[in-house]
């Protein structure tokens, strides 16, 4: 996530940084509290993930990207399809392209979210 501030971007972390100022003390407390619920929140995405999805190999993510491809594709296809008329495309083509950019849309954030996954190290990776 980022933020505009006075014309630059600065972008945000994943984690609560807090804004009063409070003593080292309860601060270095704090973040010792932090680092624990993310570790126990890794633990528990590793264990979860790796049961669901398991290990995943460079196969996958080259399939994956390829479906994601594909659909990406024939939503683009659809869409000059149903321009090359004089007139505006009917309910089921608009219809039929939204269904289309949504196949697209999840399964592109699916390769994001796998990819993110391996990287956290939430799961195993060979590149088989």
């Amino acid at each position: 996530m980022s933020t505009r501030v006075s014309g630059a971007r600065r972008t945000m972390g994943d984690h609560f940084e807090p804004d009063d100022p409070i003593d080292a003390k309860a601060q270095r407390q704090l973040r010792g509290a932090l680092e624990q619920i993310d570790y126990t929140a890794f633990v528990a995405n590793k264990e979860v993930m790796g049961a669901v999805v398991g290990r995943v190999e460079a196969g996958h993510f080259q399939r994956l990207g390829l479906a994601a491809a594909q659909a990406r594709a024939r939503w683009a296809a659809a869409a000059l399809e149903s321009s090359q008329t004089a007139h505006p495309p009917s309910r089921d083509q608009i219809e039929e392209l939204a269904h289309l950019r949504e196949a697209y849309e999840e399964l592109a954030a699916a390769y994001d979210a796998l990819r993110r996954m391996v990287e956290r190290g939430y799961l195993t990776y060979g590149a088989a």
